[in-house]
């Protein structure tokens, strides 16, 4: 009697995505091979790379846009992709940081120590930094 290992089965990208859905993530195609994870107001894009997922932009729903987390330095805002900025409540902080937990943990992505301590920003738009890459140098009392 030879006792062998069953082989792994890899978990594919569609696999993944059909996971998420029995947690309770509505999952839509746009297109491309990206996904569209929403729940309870937030919502993330996702994307297959190679089998794998990778969460691209995530924040909260407003309409049917997805408005990410911006620190302006003094205050967080969530800004729209048409440029909208709403600001960010504690209510939604927690709610967004709450979602990319579960969304992570039903893709079966790792949970980073930064992450888990609270809202990561996509951007972060200081007054005293904003521009500063483009060689274009104004001071906070020049308008």
């Amino acid at each position: 009697m030879f006792f062998r290992r069953e082989r792994q089965r890899e978990i594919t990208f569609d696999d993944r995505i059909a996971e998420l859905r029995k947690q309770g993530f509505s999952a839509d195609s746009v297109g491309s091979g990206k996904v569209r994870a929403s729940r309870k107001g937030c919502a993330a894009l996702i994307s297959n790379a190679e089998g794998k997922p990778v969460v691209g932009i995530s924040g909260i729903l407003v309409g049917a846009e997805v408005a990410i987390l911006v620190d302006g330095g003094y205050q967080k805002f969530f800004q729209t992709p048409d440029g909208h900025k709403y600001p960010a409540l504690a209510t939604h902080l927690k709610a967004l940081h709450d979602f990319m937990e579960d969304l992570n943990e039903g893709l079966g992505l790792e949970s980073y120590y930064n992450t888990s301590l609270g809202s990561t920003c996509e951007s972060h738009m200081y007054d005293r930094v904003k521009d500063r890459d483009r060689g274009i140098s104004h001071q906070p009392w020049e308008k």
